[in-house]
């Protein structure tokens, strides 16, 4: 390094390396100049040259300077290593790769760049080349323990868990008697787990267990030794044994849930269902029954026989387990209790149980058969779960009423206005919605949650400059929107992107769904400084289930929704471009105002680029001592014009859906814009994997028999093949069509009918049914509105009407009318309909909605197309003074 220099100069070269470690880059500047005066076409210093601009921002100069090291000594390995560290700093990792194993050619030995490798392999998850790096390094420095084990953690993320463990082996023998010193006690604990752990993974239990006892006393982490035993007793077939070690790991902790689900399977009383038979199920209560004799303070073992317990054992279960929460006051009671409504009878049993405790309370001040006294408030917190109870059951009168009579109660406890608003929103009134979760908010200004449950409603409600000004209320000063996105607020992100998305602004929207992916992007990129960090400090099972949950990241929740979306905007954009939309504007306009518009424009342009400018300008001045630039990332498409301007939209689609197809092939809708992306392709062999796999997750969805009518009648009505592809393609078709059980020889209108029959009192199978219909025949589109107009609501008489449509399938009944029917008075009927099932829909302007002029929500809070509100109707309309003026009209009752 610096070899070919004379003394006086190679001396600075080490102090350029040294200011680049110490981060001191202005004096690394300095050295570099100095040599370079001298020497030019110095290769190894033009390029950490290179490396210490990149590190002050200025990535153009740091590239060309160390693309001019490499060309100047192209078999220099500081050079390719060099070049290997500015690729990885901009996350190019296979380039990188490249640049190491070009350096590694040079000098095959040099620790630090095999290191450098390593670590990328592992990001990468290029396994075969990391357990090679690994084992280089292990064969280059035997004696340092790092290497020891990183070569094992190779081999075991390359699925050879028992090498891994002949790896730990063959490193035990190296330790003397007395290993390991207090200061590594914690560490060697950590990787005895890890060898238990890998023997376990590999199957060989009675090893694992073996190993584990033998090394009973070097292990400080008792916790962990006993769940590892526990879970290998089981495995073992030991289940008496088993049954103790959970005894005494539910006496550490009783409210550890996975414990008691050990302790079930200990006697076979497991079910992955949670369906018993009626023998287990008294054996299950006996069992519970004894443990919460011992565990009186346990909550767990009173709310797990919930679950399996059936009619009158589970109401008196039921009925013991809620009756100290609603005295004491527990909010989050009914969140417990809201998988019970998945059981076919236990709601109706819970609502019976609470509404005689309601009964009784307002009657006698006391529970059913109880002589106690309850205080005032446990009728405040027994209507409050009622109403959650009504609202969970689609009652939302009686859901409003009860949460009206908990607030006339007690008007100063937050959570009712929050629960209110949540009834409100389920009801379909967003507007009304939003305003009573920001009276919760201005009740107390300094709790973060209820601030984001705010938003939430705001954004629901498309009021999005307002629930701007409300997110920021909790983000730091300065750019106080791009502390929303730094701080990875991906329910912000969706929620906005909705909105905008709702409001036709497809650049904003493809703004926050792409900003989603970042996220997941740069929590992606994080896992690279733990490749070394968890090695070093031998957090070895932590760190291969974080490279786990890293390899199924994409597979979370958000991640699929943003991509979704993001697919819909693409598809949008396909479908109608914006240059279409813009031409068929301007052809309508008379010659002037066509004149006049094009200036507009070009106005428009001149002044963003002079914006864009100043920016640059403004950011270019602040500079810190080790000569890195202060810069503020200005955003360059804030609105997300450039988004919108892409060329080919379908090949951006293209991209999320592939990482759709990977990581949530069990998901309807990704098979479902996998078929609407590729039908739009004209791929249609791909376009039909796509229905097959729709058919096979849930054929009978109204999706998949769309679907599968489209794509046959495509197909059908496609001229006769020409080209040989094209024949192949189409005897692709004709072998796989057989494989379709709904066809079997029947015509897509039958295939049609037979769903009808299938489902004719369902309202979206109906509505899918019509669609298709008139797809088939369009001189049939009478009949298939008055298919839709038909079909009957069941209403279920439950101390309210409990009705069984659902008004966002009612919404899409009315969109497929107005826009796919292009029948507006079969809408309007539709929707007058619909508002008398709906009364607080905003959509069907039901008559007790807030669009109605006498609502309290519609004279108050007057929103602009914005989205902006000037008044409150707690009397508020600043958002920063913290001045609760809403308290002003409440009065506490006693």
């Amino acid at each position: 390094m610096g070899a070919s220099l004379p003394p006086k100069e190679a001396n600075l070269f080490k102090l350029i390396v040294k200011s680049y470690e110490t981060k001191q880059y202005k004096k690394g500047l300095k050295a570099a100049d100095a040599i370079l005066k001298k020497f030019p076409s110095h290769g190894e210093t033009l390029s950490m040259k290179g490396l210490t601009l990149n590190c002050m921002d200025r990535k153009t100069e740091a590239y060309e300077l160390v693309r001019l090291g490499v060309k100047n000594d192209i078999k220099s390995h500081v050079c390719w290593h060099v070049f290997g560290l500015l690729y990885r700093s901009d996350r190019e990792y296979r380039e990188a790769i490249k640049c190491y194993r070009n350096a590694l050619r040079i000098d095959p030995e040099n620790l630090e760049i095999l290191r450098d490798l390593s670590l990328l392999q592992a990001q990468m998850r290029d396994l075969s080349g990391f357990v090679e790096t690994r084992q280089q390094l292990l064969s280059l420095k035997p004696n340092h323990r790092m290497n020891w084990i990183g070569f094992a953690v190779s081999q075991h993320l390359n699925s050879n868990a028992s090498k891994a463990v002949e790896i730990l082996e063959a490193f035990e023998g190296t330790l003397e008697d007395d290993y390991p010193p207090e200061n590594e006690i914690c560490e060697h604990t950590e990787m005895i787990l890890y060898k238990v752990s890998l023997l376990e993974e590999s199957g060989a239990f009675a090893k694992a267990l073996e190993e584990l006892h033998k090394n009973e006393s070097k292990i400080v982490d008792k916790l962990s030794y006993k769940e590892l035993e526990v879970s290998l007793l089981s495995k073992l077939g030991r289940p008496a044994e088993a049954d103790k070690l959970y005894r005494v790991l539910l006496s550490m902790n009783p409210d550890n849930y996975r414990y008691y689900e050990g302790l079930q399977k200990c006697f076979g009383l497991y079910s992955e269902s949670g369906q018993y038979s009626s023998d287990k199920i008294e054996k299950l209560s006996a069992l519970y029954q004894s443990l919460s004799e011992k565990y009186t303070r346990s909550s767990a073992v009173k709310r797990i026989p919930l679950d399996f317990l059936q009619d009158e054992s589970f109401k008196e279960a039921v009925a013991k387990y809620i009756k100290p929460l609603l005295t004491k006051g527990v909010p989050s009671l009914f969140s417990d209790l809201s998988s019970l409504y998945d059981h076919p009878r236990k709601p109706d049993i819970l609502e019976q149980v609470v509404v005689e405790m309601e009964q009784s309370i307002r009657a006698t001040g006391n529970y059913p058969g109880s002589d106690v006294k309850e205080p005032p408030s446990t009728l405040l917190w027994t209507l409050f779960f009622l109403a959650q109870h009504y609202d969970k059951r689609g009652q939302y009168d009686v859901a409003l009423g009860k949460i009206d009579e908990a607030i006339a109660h007690t008007p100063t406890v937050i959570d009712l206005y929050s629960v209110k608003s949540r009834i409100m929103k389920h009801a379909g009134d967003l507007t009304a919605a939003a305003a009573l979760a920001d009276e919760a908010r201005c009740m107390d200004l300094a709790d973060r949650y209820i601030n984001s449950e705010c938003v939430k409603r705001m954004l629901q409600a498309d009021q999005v400059t307002l629930a701007e000004k409300t997110a920021v209320l909790f983000t730091k000063e300065g750019d106080q929107i791009n502390n929303l996105h730094d701080m990875q607020c991906m329910w912000y992100d969706l929620a906005s992107g909705d909105s905008y998305f709702r409001q036709g602004d497809l650049g904003r929207a493809l703004k926050r769904f792409l900003a989603v992916e970042k996220h997941y992007t740069d929590i992606s990129e994080d896992q690279f400084d733990f490749h070394s960090y968890c090695l070093r400090k031998m957090t070895l099972r932590s760190y291969v289930d974080m490279l786990k949950f890293q390899d199924r990241l994409h597979s979370f929740p958000y991640f699929h929704k943003a991509a979704i979306r993001a697919i819909r905007c693409y598809l949008k954009l396909h479908d109608s471009p914006k240059s279409t939309a813009e031409e068929d504007g301007m052809s309508k306009m008379a010659p002037a105002q066509k004149k006049k518009m094009k200036k507009q424009k070009k106005a428009e342009e001149r002044a963003k680029k002079e914006a864009e400018s100043k920016s640059e300008e403004s950011t270019a001045g602040g500079v810190s001592k080790s000569g890195k630039k202060n810069v503020k990332p200005v955003d360059p498409d804030p609105h997300g014009q450039k988004l919108i301007q892409v060329e080919e939209p379908m090949a951006e689609a293209s991209k999320y859906l592939r990482l759709l197809q990977k990581h949530s092939p069990n998901s309807l809708e990704t098979h479902l814009v996998s078929f609407e992306v590729n039908m739009r392709k004209q791929k249609f062999l791909l376009a039909f994997q796509a229905v097959k796999q729709m058919l096979k997750l849930d054929a009978e969805n109204p999706d998949s028999h769309r679907s599968l009518i489209k794509f046959l009648l495509k197909t059908e009505s496609t001229s006769a093949p020409t080209t040989e592809a094209e024949k192949l393609r189409w005897s692709v078709l004709e072998a796989e069509r057989p494989s379709i059980s709904q066809l079997q020889n029947k015509s897509l209108t039958e295939v049609n009918e037979e769903f009808l029959g299938r489902h004719k009192d369902s309202l979206v199978h109906r509505a899918a049914y019509a669609e298709m219909l008139c797809l088939l025949n369009p001189s049939k589109k009478t009949e298939a509105i008055k298919i839709i107009e038909d079909s009957t609501n069941k209403v279920v008489q439950t101390n309210g009407a409990q009705i069984e449509w659902k008004l966002k399938d009612c919404i899409t009944v009315h969109k497929l009318l107005d826009t796919a029917l292009l029948d507006s008075e079969a809408a309007s009927r539709w929707k007058s309909r619909c508002a008398e099932y709906f009364p607080w829909s905003t959509y069907f302007e039901g008559k007790r909605s807030s669009v109605m002029p006498d609502s309290v929500y519609n004279t108050s809070r007057k929103t602009n197309e914005n989205g902006d509100t000037p008044n409150h109707p707690m009397g508020q309309t600043e958002l920063s003074d913290g001045q609760v003026e809403a308290f002003k009209s409440l009065s506490v009752s006693t």
